[in-house]
Parts: C-alpha cells; structure tokens; sequence
C-alpha cells in the first residue's frame, strides 16, 4: 500500500486544488479500496479496480481553533488504513520567523506584510505502516507541474497525523 501513496497525494492535492486557494482544511480518510467495494459493493463502478486506496473526504469536522487542536481530538477506526489532511499557510524563509514579534496579533500583521512570504497548500498522507508523503503548492507558481513531493516535506504536520491513527 506504502508505493501508491504518492498517487493517493497527488490526487488528493489536485481534488483540493479545483477548488482554488483560500479554503479551510480538509480531511480524508484512507481506506483500502478492495475492503470498501466489500462493505459497498455498488461503489464498484466507480472504483474501478479493488488493489488501491481510496480517499474518502470528512466532511462534517468538529469545529476547532487550531488544526493542531483538531488532529489532537482525532482517532480513526481499525479499518482506516490511514489519513490525510489538506491545509494553507503561509511561510517564511529560514531565519525570517525569528524576527516575528512574540505577541501573536502584531505577528500576524508582521507575517501578512512580509515581502518574503509565500502561500503554499500542503497535502500530508500517512499510513498506519509509519509511511508518509506530501504535497506542497506555491500560490505564486499555482500548476500541476510546479508541485513538490516528497515523504519529508512536512515532518510535524505528519507526525501529528500519524498520532491520529494510533490506537
């Protein structure tokens, strides 16, 4: 299962990415697809073959404050393979977070008008078998072409995913 996680990722980011920028964060399930056309088997036709992994979107989330504080309220069932979660944020170069102001209002003042700064999406997948990989977007180079992959793209925001799947 751990080789079609980056095709799971791809396909994940690129699902997210029709929907333009600016929008909340968004949790997948990942089920093995053979299992689901077991318990559904109606979703067969659109599934296609049954050795893949299939993303399944939650769409209803608990309202949280921060997706840290969502990820920390999550655990899945045995029978999630695994999970993902898509998310903006904005970055700055190494070094340039240093500088922020500790009072968290005036820092995000100081972040929005950084000349330096970059919005990116990330896509994070991880698996029960300790697998991970990610996606990451620039908004200032928004095509399908200019997308990093990677498993260690995002290390913390897929350590904290992969807490969720944890019994």
């Amino acid at each position: 299962m751990a080789d079609l996680l980056p095709d799971v990722v791809r396909e994940i980011e690129a699902h997210v990415a029709e929907g333009g920028w600016d929008q909340p964060a968004r949790l997948f399930a990942l089920v093995d697809t053979a299992e689901l056309i077991t318990r559904e088997p109606q979703l067969a036709p659109a599934l296609g073959a049954a050795g893949g992994i299939t993303p399944l979107e939650q769409e209803e989330l608990p309202d949280y404050a921060s997706l840290e504080e969502l990820l920390a309220g999550l655990a899945w069932p045995e029978d999630v393979a695994g999970a993902a979660v898509v998310v903006e944020r904005v970055i700055l170069p190494p070094g340039a977070e240093a500088a922020l102001p500790a009072d968290e209002a005036e820092a995000l003042r100081v972040l929005s008008e950084h000349p330096d700064r970059q919005e990116v999406r990330l896509a994070v997948a991880v698996l029960r078998d300790g697998s991970r990989h990610a996606a990451l977007r620039l908004r200032s180079h928004d095509a399908d072409a200019d997308v990093l992959h990677g498993p260690d793209l995002v290390p913390g925001l897929a350590d904290s995913l992969a807490a969720t799947l944890e019994p």
